[in-house]
């Protein structure tokens, strides 16, 4: 009964407090996954701008060669249409796990059926805001979708390029010698796209989990979600919280680390319903959560972690000086780590899916279809578990790296 009561008063303040934490925490990641994003994109617009004037300069050469072009194409037609179906089936697995400016489910007949976002971008003619449905799912640069500001613009695999002056082999976006569209991009891009769809969804899912979840025990005896919540919560708590960052510290750091854990895994299976985006196999938010680490272990850090990294007590002077630039990279590459690993595995784990699954296709035989179903089964029950996994590995080292951090050392 005393049991039941400490979870009781648990519930009572610290889920409070973890609730309020858990709305601060997700802002600030959903803001910061905002910021990456947005820094990537307006490096892609000036490095297309420029990219666009040096092109300009190339065409008269281009087209000074395209007789002589002309002459390999039909070998290179050829080609291709050998390996037509392993390119089709790369680029569809490519844009599975990539980004979309529209949420695709199924196609019947050849008819696409998706969720057209809205497509927020800002030019120096101001800002302009329209559903992507305006490309009809094109996405070669064919149909231009012109603004009430005067911008025209277009769709590249997912990309959002303002339109060129006039057609180029019948769609408005210019190419470069390595075949990469080179229409400048609008400077700022906040669309609302598949994976900050799926994030906000993630939000949803975690409000509807931890809302009142307090109120939802009878005499210290949980009820209803709270008796799937609970244990989850206490594991958190006390088997990665408190054996990883001590007594005298945990409960400050517990609300963050059930965010991490509980974020983590709910978009991890989320992103394994059929359609799903691929929101934790993204690298932007693997660096946002990333990120968010690395700014709460350095702020919360006491004195003897910094002396221990720049000036290591107990070892000769000439052998500091070597250690603190090992130690200061180190301090980098903790949270590097972090992201790569959650990145990388998730995102193997929708490739390995798709590939097996395009083995029938592939072989062009209906008799491999059997053994592709099984082995997609498989993986697909791995990928269930490395979902969980992958939220509880990402916690435990976060709590490893703040135990560090807020570590009081003995100097004798």
């Amino acid at each position: 009964m005393d049991s039941a009561l400490h979870l009781h008063r648990f519930y009572g303040t610290e889920m409070t407090h973890m609730f309020k934490s858990l709305v601060r925490y997700t802002a600030a990641i959903a803001l910061l996954f905002a910021s990456f994003q947005l820094n990537a994109q307006h490096k892609d617009a000036l490095t297309a701008t420029v990219d666009q004037s040096s092109t300009a300069e190339g065409h008269q050469a281009v087209s000074e060669d395209h007789n002589h072009t002309t002459e390999g194409v039909e070998s290179q037609e050829i080609h291709a249409s050998e390996e037509d179906s392993e390119l089709n089936i790369t680029e569809l697995i490519m844009h599975h796990i990539s980004d979309s400016h529209e949420w695709h489910f199924f196609d019947i007949d050849g008819h696409p059926y998706s969720l057209a976002l809205p497509v927020i971008v800002y030019t120096k003619n101001g800002f302009s805001m329209f559903s992507s449905s305006v490309f009809h799912h094109n996405d070669n640069g064919e149909v231009v979708h012109a603004a009430s500001n005067g911008d025209r613009f277009i769709k590249v695999h997912d990309v959002i390029y303002i339109a060129s002056e006039k057609k180029i082999h019948g769609a408005w976006a210019e190419q470069g010698e390595d075949h990469k569209v080179t229409n400048a991009k609008p400077t700022i891009d906040i669309s609302l796209t598949k994976n900050v769809v799926n994030l906000f969804l993630g939000v949803v899912v975690m409000l509807a989990l931890f809302m009142g979840i307090s109120r939802k025990y009878e005499n210290g005896v949980p009820r209803g979600k709270a008796s799937f919540i609970e244990p989850l919560v206490v594991f958190v708590r006390d088997d990665i919280a408190l054996q990883n960052i001590g007594k005298k510290n945990y409960m400050r750091f517990t609300p963050y680390l059930l965010t991490l854990f509980f974020f983590i895994w709910i978009n991890n299976i989320l992103g394994l319903f059929p359609g799903g985006a691929n929101l934790t196999g993204n690298i932007a938010f693997t660096m946002t959560l990333a990120a968010l680490t690395l700014i709460i272990v350095n702020v919360n850090a006491k004195k003897e972690y910094w002396i221990h990294i720049f000036w290591m007590p107990g070892v000769p002077v000439w052998v500091r000086l070597m250690l603190a630039p090992i130690e200061l990279v180190g301090v980098l590459t903790k949270p590097f780590a972090l992201m790569i690993r959650l990145f990388a595995n998730m995102t193997a784990g929708h490739i390995v899916i798709l590939s097996l699954l395009s083995l029938t296709f592939i072989f062009k035989s209906l008799a491999i279809a059997p053994a592709a179903v099984a082995l997609t089964l498989f993986i697909y029950i791995i990928k269930v578990l490395v979902a969980f996994l992958q939220a509880y590995i990402f916690a435990l080292l976060t709590a490893l790296f703040i135990g560090q951090a807020v570590e009081e050392h003995d100097h004798h």
